[in-house]
């Protein structure tokens, strides 16, 4: 991973950001017309708007991505088996699909009764489908990372839309480009990282 390398990733997922979040945020105006997020109303919160946002929520992803890529390379350097690692990363994921539904079964008074089951599945339905496409693309040992990297850091990076001053509308649009932007990187990272080729000798 060289500096133009990180650069391409680093605005290419704030485009997938911008993108998302222009296109789930219109769903969201049309479909809810007191849609609102982190205090900004619909009036006025227009598609150029989202875009700036989703360019933010872009960086923060990536943020989120690289802090991963820093927790992992500490976490094998202390538990020095890669196994125990994994195991740790499986659990913790579990644990967070189920944590995420208890938040927002908590706040079920702000949410529609139907996230707290649905968004937790849907959220483990695509890690399981974006793992699934990492191991096809690279080895069995990216199964485990990619699914902790899709389930735990998107609930993380998410957590500011689980209050219960937001409402569903608010929740989908934060959780939507994360998501997109997470799956991103992981797919990217390995095209990125893969050496180029040597020059044949003539």
């Amino acid at each position: 991973m060289n500096l133009k390398k990180w650069f391409f990733l680093f605005w290419s997922c704030m485009a997938v950001g911008a993108v998302v979040t222009a296109v789930t945020g219109s769903i969201m105006q049309w479909t809810d017309q007191d849609f609102g997020f982190m205090g900004l109303e619909a009036a006025g919160f227009n598609a150029a708007m989202m875009a700036l946002v989703g360019t933010m929520i872009g960086a923060f992803s990536q943020m989120g991505f690289f802090a991963y890529l820093t927790l992992n390379y500490i976490a094998l350097s202390i538990l020095r088996k890669k196994y125990l690692w994994n195991a740790l990363q499986a659990y913790t994921s579990l644990f967070a699909v189920l944590g995420l539904g208890y938040m927002l079964y908590e706040n079920r008074a702000s949410f529609n009764n139907w996230l707290f089951w649905a968004l937790p599945i849907v959220l483990a339905g695509i890690a399981l489908i974006v793992a699934n496409i990492k191991v096809r693309q690279t080895n069995g040992t990216a199964f485990v990372p990619t699914l902790f990297l899709m389930v735990v850091v998107t609930f993380i990076e998410a957590w500011p839309a689980l209050g219960a001053e937001n409402n569903t509308s608010a929740v989908i649009f934060m959780f939507a480009p994360l998501i997109a932007c997470n799956a991103y990187q992981i797919l990217m990272l390995h095209r990125l990282v893969k050496p180029s080729d040597e020059p044949k000798a003539s």
